[in-house]
């Protein structure tokens, strides 16, 4: 069986789909991804082919840009179906089914070419925030319309609003190669059944959402941690951890952190993340880091400081380790609540908390009773759910379901 991954976006999308492939590699299949070329080392140390698409760019959500002209936003949606269009076949030729995840605009335009090639689909998301259901409101990064409180109808709002941006761009290249247009792209690309690889624990599937929950995917990370953050974490009690991944203006939430951390008595591990972060000072009770191996890290912490993405989470709910969860935007405020939920850590006011809010909430998050309810929580998530999704694979290819699986 050969198998095309495809997403768009930035390592915590990719991430998932590594483990995917790794997975399924070792049930016998051929995989290859679709991703950025920003992504060609990470997918080389794995042995997973890669088929580039789009720039080799850090791609992030900033703040405080401002909205781009409706021109602007035409040639933008219309650049982003082309890329796909012209990129994707290389990659899906030859296959036998196609996963995408990430960005939905994407998405629809890999379907699309599985459709052409009349071989199945399938889409996953990676919580469950990201799928229309009438028991949340779409992610907080999404413009809701004033005074409209029913969750379906923002979602209906939501799917009009991509149509608008992506309909046109999506069916005139569907025309070129000779596909009827779709009227409901919204939907076409996230199916009729998606997937959702995400923990049912931590992130479980909404009541009556037609979908198929396979767990995380989540490879195991076998990196020794660099020799400077051995001696760091030796030298002292457990440090508090203090990172926001590629989480985009991050600078002022991470001073704050410092100063709480400072305050209480700890010392820290700070991650610079894709912002590029630096220290207020050259204190030696913070240890400045780049990436790193958190499934090993996050084991000797006393605690972790971070902005709620779901790998993040994810990788700390299964430490056991307890967290202090920032959301910004996108599906962070849903895995923050969660993790306050399940007793396994406390929020702080985003996107910039006050000294006062994330003092608390570190202040429950280093309750010693904080700590035994994480520990009891992560011997719960640890599932993988790449042998459901590799299970899914195999039974559709096997079963010649018809050319596009809804």
């Amino acid at each position: 069986m050969r198998v095309l991954l495809s997403t768009s976006g930035s390592r915590g999308d990719v991430e998932p789909l590594v483990a995917l492939a790794v997975r399924l590699r070792t049930l016998g299949a051929q995989v290859r991804m679709c991703a950025s070329p920003a992504f060609a080392e990470r997918l080389t140390e794995v042995g997973v082919p890669l088929v580039p698409v789009g720039r080799a760019m850090r791609m992030m959500l900033r703040d405080g840009m401002g909205p781009p002209s409706p021109e602007t936003q035409r040639r933008m949606a219309a650049g982003a179906i082309d890329v796909q269009f012209d990129q994707v076949p290389a990659g899906a030729e030859g296959c036998d089914a196609v996963v995408a995840a990430g960005e939905l605009a994407a998405a629809v335009a890999v379907r699309s070419v599985a459709e052409k090639l009349g071989i199945p689909y399938f889409y996953a998301a990676y919580s469950p925030v990201y799928l229309p259901s009438s028991h949340h409101t779409p992610p907080l990064d999404e413009r809701l319309t004033p005074g409209v409180t029913d969750n379906r109808v923002l979602w209906e709002q939501r799917g009009q609003r991509f149509g608008e941006r992506f309909g046109d761009p999506v069916n005139r290249r569907r025309a070129a190669i000779g596909l009827p247009p779709v009227a409901d792209i919204f939907r076409y690309g996230y199916t009729d059944r998606p997937w959702l690889a995400a923990d049912p624990v931590l992130a479980p599937l909404p009541p009556g959402l037609d979908a198929v929950q396979t767990g995380a995917w989540i490879l195991p990370d076998q990196r020794p941690l660099p020799a400077d953050l051995e001696a760091f974490l030796a030298a002292g009690p457990p440090p508090v951890y203090v990172g926001f991944g590629s989480t985009s203006e991050t600078g002022d939430a991470a001073r704050v952190a410092v100063e709480v951390v400072r305050a209480q008595g700890h010392r820290m591990i700070f991650s610079r993340g894709w912002d590029d972060l630096v220290p207020p000072d050259d204190r030696t009770d913070c240890l400045a880091v780049d990436e790193v191996n958190l499934q090993a890290l996050f084991g000797r912490v006393a605690a972790a400081i971070h902005h709620g993405s779901a790998g993040t989470a994810h990788v700390a709910t299964r430490a056991g380790v307890p967290q202090v969860v920032i959301p910004r935007y996108t599906d962070q405020p849903y895995f923050a609540a969660r993790v306050a939920e399940l007793g396994v850590g406390a929020v702080a006011d985003g996107p910039t908390p006050t000294a006062g809010s994330l003092s608390a909430a570190l202040t429950t998050a280093l309750d010693p009773r904080t700590r035994a309810r994480a520990t009891a929580v992560a011997d719960t998530v640890r599932a993988d759910g790449t042998n459901a999704a590799a299970d899914l694979l195999f039974d559709a290819v096997s079963r010649e379901k018809p050319s596009v699986s809804v």
